[in-house]
């Protein structure tokens, strides 16, 4: 049995693990998007998010800590500068996964894992809530009632038409002589 023992495995030894890990987060964050099989995108999900929140501290312990984990410096550099201040006021959920497709080698199921806030696509609006209204009192409801206007109509007599130009001598107007 498996008790206590957190993680996949994914049939290969401690170090190889950890080495496909730093990979695919250095990845992720590099571009933003990257497309793996579900069971990595669930376990690279967590470490993601714990090296961006390293990045949302901002301290010098945070960057050395994310460069011992992260592969590469400009990585390192962008998630501090940038992924860091677009989810500043984001508490967690700073990544999604999306299932695509079965891998058609090895029937694998596959998913894009991508960043939520990430650069070349447009916020999502916000949800505002809506204050709660004051519940109203429950009184019997009056049928609607339905107020009818009266358009007085003028009198036919009073009413001009107005001239109307007659049509044929709008066409020939409207030809003129080519030079």
């Amino acid at each position: 049995m498996r008790h206590r023992n957190t993680g996949r495995q994914f049939g290969r030894n401690t170090s190889h693990r950890k080495a496909l890990f730093r990979g695919l987060v250095t990845s992720l964050l590099e571009h933003g998007k990257i497309e793996t099989t579900e069971a990595k995108a669930k376990e690279v999900r967590s470490i993601a998010e714990k090296m961006i929140t390293l990045g949302k501290q901002g301290d010098l312990n945070a960057k050395r800590m994310a460069m011992s984990y992260i592969l590469s410096r400009d990585v390192v550099a962008r998630l501090f500068d940038t992924i860091a201040p677009r989810v500043a006021e984001r508490n967690g959920g700073y990544t999604r996964i999306i299932k695509t497709r079965i891998r058609l080698g090895d029937s694998a199921p596959m998913a894009i894992i991508e960043l939520v806030d990430r650069e070349g696509v447009a916020p999502a609006p916000k949800k505002v809530k809506k204050e709660a209204a004051p519940a109203p009192v429950s009184a019997p409801a009056a049928p609607a009632v339905k107020e009818e206007v009266a358009v007085a109509e003028a009198p036919a007599e009073t009413a001009e038409p107005a001239p109307e130009a007659p049509a044929e001598e709008a066409k020939p107007e409207e030809k003129a002589p080519e030079a």
